[in-house]
């Protein structure tokens, strides 16, 4: 087959995938998870049930979809944050203060619940603490922050900590957890 072609479908595959998600995304949004049926979804898509199926299952692995794809949003914001200029101190806080927030703002749902145990959720949180302990170490070795706790384990505190801001019910609670959290990686006196 020439490239074109091959292109050309897998074009056209990208597309009608993308628009089976986000129609779920929207469908469930507007009716709750329960409520949105695979026919609702190929009838609001504009296609036919038989072609959803060569997709997708069923609607979890649709929102599975739909999560991956903002998992990795957050993810790469993160790292945007953790590369971004200035020290490691500062680098840092706005990557503990991003996910912070984040956990603030998605928590709670049923649909959460059913989305963050999947296996892209525990990828994602390696890679972010992973940039944690980086940001730890050069920070460490900068004199930012202690050098008595290993930065992997630091790193560790710092995400089981703030996953706490999901609870808070505000968002100036939500940057005091930030502080707090901040304090505890300053080198002994």
């Amino acid at each position: 087959m020439p490239k074109l072609w091959n292109e050309t479908i897998e074009a056209h595959r990208r597309d009608v995938r993308d628009a089976i998600v986000d129609t779920t995304a929207a469908l469930v949004a507007k009716h709750g998870l329960r409520a949105v049926t695979m026919s609702q979804i190929a009838e609001e898509t504009g296609i036919g049930r038989a072609t959803l199926y060569k997709y997708f299952p069923d609607v979890e692995a649709i929102l599975v979809a739909w999560h991956e794809l903002h998992v990795s949003a957050h993810l790469q914001q993160f790292i945007e944050f953790g590369h971004q200029v200035g020290g490691p101190g500062q680098r840092l806080e706005a990557v503990l203060e991003a996910f912070a927030f984040m956990s603030h703002e998605h928590h709670g749902t049923e649909l959460a619940t059913l989305l963050h145990r999947g296996e892209h959720v525990a990828r994602a949180q390696q890679h972010l603490g992973n940039l944690i302990r980086d940001l730890l170490t050069e920070g460490a070795k900068a004199g930012d922050f202690r050098n008595d706790v290993a930065p992997a384990e630091l790193a560790a505190y710092c995400l089981h900590a703030l996953s706490a801001a999901s609870s808070l019910p505000s968002k100036a609670a939500v940057r005091r957890l930030v502080a707090v959290t901040l304090s505890g990686l300053r080198p002994p006196p």
